[in-house]
Parts: C-alpha cells; sequence; structure tokens
C-alpha cells in the first residue's frame, strides 16, 4: 500500500488536542506534512504558553506515524510562534545597543569539535559523540558545518534534501536520535562547494538561525579544519559554551593544534578538553600493539594547558568501516571497546555540564 499525506493526517486526527478539544489536524497544529517514500515530516506548531503541554502530543504523534505501514522514518518538529512584536519608537529613546554572541532558540548548549588540520579525524569524532550523548538521552543536534568537505551526511547514513515549508525555515533531518543538517544534504555528493568567505559566513548563519532544530540540549558543530572565516563566524556570532579540539599525536597534528586552541582562546572560547584520535593500532592478527604516529603528544599539550584529555581513540579498522556505512561504531558496536571510547566521552561532557 503507498504512504500517502491523507492516509497520515487520517492517522494523527486520532490524537487529542489538549488544548482545544478537537484533534491536532482540527486545530490547526499540524503544519508542513511531507511524504517522501517511507519517510515522513511535519511540524507541530503550538501555542508558546502552551507549550509544556504538547511534549507528550508530539511524542504519541511520532509513534503513531511510526507504527503505519510503509513508514521507515518520522520526522516531528515542534515550534511555538511568539506574538509578534511592536515596532520600534522612532521617536526617540536610546539607541539599540551592539549586541554580542546570540543563543540559538531552543538549544541550551553549543560545542564545537575542531582540528587545527584535516585527516585528524574530526568528523569521525563528531558523528560518535553525536550518537553517543543520544545514547545516554541527550537532545542532540549536529550541523556539518565543513563546507568544503562535508561527511555528516555518509557518516550518519542521512539523504534526501531538506524540506522547507515556507521558503525560509528548513527541516533538519534525523537518525539514530540525532538531528541533523549538513551542507552536503543540498548539493550532490561529488559537486564541490565553490565559495568565498562571505557566502561561507553567510551559509553558516543560515544553518545556525533557519533551521527548525526545535529543543536540544547540546548542538555540536563539526567545524572545517584550520582558524578560517567559519571557526571566526561561529565564534563571533553565537554563545560557543566550548569546544572539543581533535589532534592525532605527532608533532606536526599537535603544531596546527594549537594554533587551533590559541584562535579559542581569542574569541573567548572555552577549551572543554583534547581528544587524541589514531592513538594506537593493535594488530588484529597477532594483538601487537604499536604507535602509528606516536603517543603521548596530546596529554602533554593537555596537561600544559590544564584541561582535561578525554579519550585517546584507537586506530581502528571498524571505526573506519561502520563510518563509511553510515552507521558510526557507536550504533552498529555499541558493546566493541572502540565504541566505549566513545561512551566515556559523552558521560565525561555531561558530567562537566557541556552536552
Amino acid at each position: 500500500m503507498t504512504l500517502t499525506r491523507d492516509a497520515v493526517n487520517a492517522a494523527l486526527k486520532t490524537i487529542d488536542d489538549p488544548v482545544s478539544g478537537t484533534d491536532i489536524v482540527s486545530a490547526g497544529l499540524v503544519k508542513a506534512l511531507t511524504v517522501d517514500g517511507g519517510t515522513v515530516r511535519f511540524v507541530l506548531e503550538v501555542n508558546p504558553d502552551k507549550a509544556e503541554n504538547y511534549k507528550v502530543v508530539r511524542d504519541v504523534a511520532e509513534a503513531t506515524v511510526k507504527a503505519m505501514e510503509g513508514v521507515e522514518q518520522v520526522s516531528v518538529v515542534m515550534t511555538a510562534h511568539s506574538a509578534p512584536k511592536p515596532p520600534p519608537d522612532l521617536k526617540g529613546g536610546s539607541r539599540p545597543q551592539p549586541q554580542g554572541p546570540q543563543k540559538v532558540p531552543g538549544v541550551d548548549r553549543i560545542l564545537a569539535v575542531a582540528s587545527g588540520k584535516g585527516g585528524v579525524g574530526k568528523s569521525t569524532v563528531s558523528a560518535n559523540l553525536a550518537c553517543a550523548l543520544a545514547a545516554e538521552g541527550r537532545r542532540v543536534g549536529l550541523l556539518d558545518a565543513d563546507v568544503y568537505g562535508p561527511s555528516q551526511p555518509r557518516m550518519l547514513g542521512v539523504s534526501g534534501k531538506p524540506a522547507s515549508p515556507d521558503g525560509k525555515t528548513i527541516l533538519p533531518l534525523r537518525n539514530y536520535g540525532v538531528t541533523m543538517m549538513s551542507i552536503g544534504l543540498m548539493t550532490n555528493e561529488d559537486q564541490a562547494v565553490i565559495w568565498r568567505g562571505p557566502m561561507l559566513m553567510g551559509a553558516l548563519q543560515q544553518m545556525m538561525n533557519q533551521v527548525q532544530w526545535g529543543a536540544l540540549d547540546v548542538l555540536i558543530i563539526d567545524l572545517p579544519p584550520g582558524t578560517g572565516d567559519v571557526q571566526m563566524t561561529l565564534s563571533q556570532k553565537f554563545a560557543v559554551d566550548g569546544a572539543v579540539v581533535v589532534s592525532t599525536p605527532q608533532d606536526v597534528a599537535l603544531l596546527d593544534a594549537r594554533r587551533g586552541i590559541d584562535m579559542f582562546n581569542q574569541m573567548k572560547v572555552p577549551i572543554v578538553g583534547l581528544i587524541e584520535n589514531m592513538s594506537t593500532h593493535i594488530c588484529s592478527n597477532c594483538g601487537h600493539e604499536e604507535h602509528v604516529f606516536g603517543h603521548g603528544g596530546v596529554a602533554a599539550e593537555a596537561e600544559k594547558l590544564g584541561v582535561p584529555l578525554l579519550a585517546e581513540i584507537p586506530l581502528h579498522l571498524d571505526i573506519r568501516t561502520a563510518s563509511d556505512g553510515g552507521a558510526p561504531i557507536v550504533v552498529s558496536k555499541p558493546d566493541s571497546p572502540q565504541a566505549q571510547s566513545f561512551r566515556d566521552v559523552a558521560k565525561a561532557l555531561i558530567k562537566g555540564g557541556h552536552a
């Protein structure tokens, strides 16, 4: 049986609206309903004064649609629109003061995952960390801000174009309990993004402000390598609560990592901790442990800075194949020692109040 909008609407009509006494469809709460194959997306637009009443309704709506025949994935975003603000007084009064970094509505914390150079596994860490936090019960968003090399759609097994019900608001996609947005969802996988700085900054601000993130405990930003426009715009425009810096142990990677750390210090973004990736390799045949890229450099740097060394992630084939296959190792092999490394980082961040 082909899944249709009418069928989904009929299912949603069985759910009562706790405020109006009718069902949520008749009350006009269901907006931007789209059915794309087995994927169903819609928005619950509620009164901000009654938002607490609708958290259970949102869960029931998601479960009801998910139980329908032919439904493979459901994305429900709950929004609460306030009454419009009165126009400003143009006849006098004080001038508006310059505003500093702003919070993203509905997002409790923003955590940047950065690296000084490319190829150190920052995106792999970001994807696994997001899934690990979701597995710990956190409400997690992941923004792939690596515009030139977006890899999160592949790593999280997400495809398809994000919907935009009004031409302004962008509805993110969701998998493994993680709400995700990436410029890679809007381009072909092998298409180059050839943008100058102003376009990069505009794209970042659009993905932060116009994506309907919903209510999140933490929004993880997978930053591009280096210390360029994206990092500066993020730190200047948005209230970033902390940064996790990823590096491999060798001296060349650490030199670049130090530059990234210095940039965050100048931008007044606290360093939450460091992660040493590809820390050690254990031969799958003989069990011999070898430090391919050296060992201990990141730990020494963390001690020098007075910040935690959050993890030493091994160089392991399963981590790579899981990410390439669209299911990070935290999801595909949750009981493995490699997955446990990421779960330990997630628990440490939660305990420290960073996620």
